[in-house]
């Protein structure tokens, strides 16, 4: 296989098995990520226990990428030489005065949201999963939902970076400008992030409430409306029966002044027990529903930390298209329904606010994602995923940094358009390229150079 069909496969040749998701940094065996889709190319993983160790082993290392929690789906983490691991990496520190927290590297959102929580602080949002590590996230622009909110990025207000030479390189978003912006949403490409600064808020508490069976037909001149009705507002098809089969609405709460649950919401009815977004799965591993109050981070995402989230051995894709354009990308994508329900768990649809991070899918754009949840059937998903790319094509569809896609690195340069400037960065920072693998290689420099 040339270089070129390894990229564009996204590094997801199946193994023959689905390895255990975690494997000790001293195993020999083949490694994967955490969905099982994925092999990584090297044994050889780094495993710091402080950030001068890191400076260290950054420094005497050739060449090497961060592994954060093994949460993506492509080959953006991957290696054929070093990956280095920060989950020793774990502090956390909140200045209440400065209303920030800074984390480690290896710090995970499920760890960190009852540690502010308890003192009386809050993110501004959640992704999905609360399994995460924070610098992981940022770095590839995940996001969660709100047509107010932000991705995870635009929680950063200041970075520490170990450089290719093992210097500490600090940016933040009042000192450092442009830099900053460029830097956020890294890819992993011009360092190692050591640590995260984030901004907290006062504390909140959230309910969440499922509506099922909501036609599409709604969505024609109520699609802004139903995304705005809640804080955080998640839409989940099978892309069968022009139907959404449900609506996740998670509302900030207020006690003394909460609005009644309604029955119905635009012709979908209230559940009347609780749900997974997968239909016949269990719903314990759920954040509770029903429209039960409880902290923030207890229900922003859908799955509880103690739990294995979403299915398990998956794939994912995710594409990013204007907010404004959402209701004629959604009606684009159904014309695939009989190619993509086959091989589909579940589609959602949610929404994220314009920012001006330079690499961010919602650079400059509030957008709408479209994120499918694939079987883990590899050369199905392959052969689906370039139908739906040019469907969404007419929308200047932004996939995913994290997630499968095949788009070609000239079309990802177009929808992309900052990519130059964020390629110069790199330049400045890793002149030698020791943090450029395949993945950054073909999608970031579009060339064909080994990593």
């Amino acid at each position: 296989m040339n270089k070129r069909d390894f990229l564009k496969t996204s590094g997801m040749a199946l193994t023959s098995s689905l390895l255990p998701r975690f494997v000790s940094a001293e195993a020999t065996a083949p490694r994967t990520n955490w969905a099982g889709n994925l092999t990584y190319h090297t044994n050889n993983v780094l495993t710091p226990k402080t950030v001068a160790e890191t400076q260290k082993l950054v420094k005497e290392t050739l060449k090497l990428r961060a592994l954060g929690s093994r949460h993506s789906f492509n080959a953006i983490a991957d290696s054929s030489d070093a990956q280095i691991s920060l989950q020793s990496l774990d502090s956390m520190e909140l200045d209440t005065a400065a209303k920030t927290v800074t984390v480690g590297a290896g710090v995970r959102y499920g760890t960190l949201a009852p540690y502010i929580d308890e003192r009386g602080f809050a993110l501004h949002n959640l992704a999905s999963l609360p399994h995460i590590t924070v610098a992981g996230a940022v770095a590839t622009a995940t996001h969660g939902s709100g047509v107010t909110n932000g991705n995870l990025s635009t929680a950063v207000s200041a970075l520490e970076i170990v450089t290719a030479e093992g210097e500490l390189l600090q940016l933040s978003r009042v000192k450092d400008g442009d830099r900053f912006l460029a830097a956020v949403v890294n890819l992993g490409a011009l360092g190692v992030v050591t640590k995260v600064t984030l901004d907290v808020q006062p504390t909140y508490h959230v309910r969440q409430v499922v509506y099922e069976n909501l036609s599409m037909n709604q969505l024609e001149h109520n699609l802004e409306a139903i995304l705005s009705s809640g804080y955080s507002v998640s839409l989940f098809t099978d892309w069968q029966k022009h139907n959404v089969s449900q609506v996740w609405v998670k509302s900030r709460f207020y006690e003394g002044s909460a609005v009644p649950i309604q029955a119905e919401f635009y012709g979908a009815t209230v559940a009347k027990e609780k749900l997974h977004p997968l239909a016949g799965h269990s719903a314990e591993p759920c954040t509770e529903q029903m429209g039960i109050p409880g902290p923030w981070f207890e229900r922003l995402p859908h799955f509880r930390m103690n739990f294995t989230p979403s299915s398990g051995a998956e794939i994912q894709s995710e594409f990013f298209v204007p907010r404004s354009r959402g209701y004629e990308a959604i009606l684009a994508v159904e014309t695939l329904r009989d190619q993509i329900t086959p091989h589909l768990f579940i589609t959602e649809i949610r929404t994220i606010a314009a920012d001006n991070l330079l690499l961010s899918p919602a650079y400059k754009q509030d957008c709408m994602a479209i994120h499918f949840t694939w079987k883990p059937e590899t050369p199905e998903v392959l052969a689906v995923l370039p139908l739906i790319e040019a469907k969404l094509a007419p929308f200047n569809a932004r996939p995913h940094w994290g997630k499968v896609f095949t788009m070609p690195p000239a079309r990802i340069g177009q929808i992309y358009n900052n990519i130059p400037e964020f390629r110069r960065f790199i330049q400045k920072l890793d002149p030698h390229g020791k943090f450029r693998n395949q993945f950054i290689a073909e999608n970031i420099f579009q060339d064909l150079g080994r990593d």
